[in-house]
C-alpha cells in the first residue's frame, strides 16, 4: 500500500503498513467476543428466534470485522466501511427495540429510522456552529437516544421490561466514556503515543453487547406474554 493511499486518523498510526496500529488492530476482538456471547445467549433460547433478534448480533461482528479493515488498511474507503457499519447498527438498534419493547407494528417501527437521521443532523448541525467535525455528531445523538430509550422505557413500558431501561441508561454512561476515548486520542497523543482509541474498542464492544442483549430480554418477554 502507498503512502498516498492510507488515511491517518489515530494517534498509534505512525504511518502506511497493515500493522502500523497493532493495538486499535487487536482490540477489534471485543466486538466479535460480544457478538459470540450474543449468538450464544440466542442459541441457547427455546424456539425460532426471530430474525430481528439475530440481526444485532450480526452487526455487532460486522462493526468489529470493518473496524479491523480500517485500523489496518487504513483507506478511505475502510474508513466509510467503519463509519458505516456502526450507522447500520444504529438504525437497526432503534427500530428493533421500538418494536420489541412497545410491540409497534413493523410498519411504524421503521420511523425510527428517519426519526434517528432528523436528531443526528440536528446535533451535527449545532456542533458545526461551534466548529466541531460532523462526525461526532452522528456519535453524540446516540449517545442521546440512548439516554432517551433509557427513560422511555422506565416512564412507559411494561414493569417487566422497566429495568431494561436502566441497563440502557447504564450502557449510556459507559458509552459517555467511551465517546471520551475517541475523542481524547489525538489531543493526549503526545503525552499517550499509544493513544485512547483502543479504550474504545473495548468500551464500545459492551455497548453494543448491552444494546443487543437489551433487544434478547425484551423478545424473550413478549413471547412470554404471548
Amino acid at each position: 500500500m502507498s503512502s498516498v493511499d492510507h488515511v491517518d486518523f489515530y494517534c498509534e498510526r505512525l504511518g502506511p503498513g497493515v500493522w502500523a496500529e497493532p493495538v486499535n488492530a487487536v482490540t477489534n476482538g471485543a466486538f466479535l467476543i460480544a457478538s459470540a456471547l450474543l449468538f450464544r445467549l440466542l442459541a441457547r433460547q427455546p424456539g425460532r428466534v426471530p430474525v430481528s433478534v439475530w440481526l444485532l448480533p450480526a452487526m455487532t461482528a460486522v462493526v468489529g470485522l470493518c473496524s479491523l479493515a480500517f485500523h489496518t488498511l487504513a483507506t478511505g474507503f475502510t474508513g466509510f466501511l467503519d463509519t458505516a457499519s456502526i450507522a447500520v447498527f444504529i438504525l437497526i438498534a432503534a427500530t428493533v427495540t421500538v418494536q420489541r419493547i412497545w410491540a409497534v407494528p413493523w410498519r411504524w417501527a421503521w420511523l425510527a429510522v428517519p426519526g434517528y437521521v432528523a436528531v443526528t443532523a440536528g446535533v451535527t448541525a449545532a456542533l458545526a456552529a461551534f466548529g466541531v467535525r460532523s462526525v461526532l455528531g452522528g456519535y453524540l445523538s446516540a449517545l442521546l437516544v440512548l439516554v432517551g430509550f433509557g427513560l422511555a422505557i422506565r416512564a412507559t413500558a411494561t414493569p417487566e421490561l422497566r429495568r431494561l431501561g436502566t441497563v440502557l441508561l447504564w450502557t449510556a454512561s459507559l458509552f459517555a466514556i467511551s465517546l471520551t476515548l475517541r475523542t481524547l486520542d489525538g489531543p493526549l497523543c503526545s503525552a499517550l503515543p499509544l493513544g485512547t482509541h483502543f479504550g474504545w474498542h473495548c468500551l464500545n464492544a459492551t455497548v453494543l453487547f448491552l444494546v443487543g442483549y437489551t433487544v434478547i430480554r425484551a423478545w424473550r418477554v413478549q413471547v412470554t406474554r404471548a
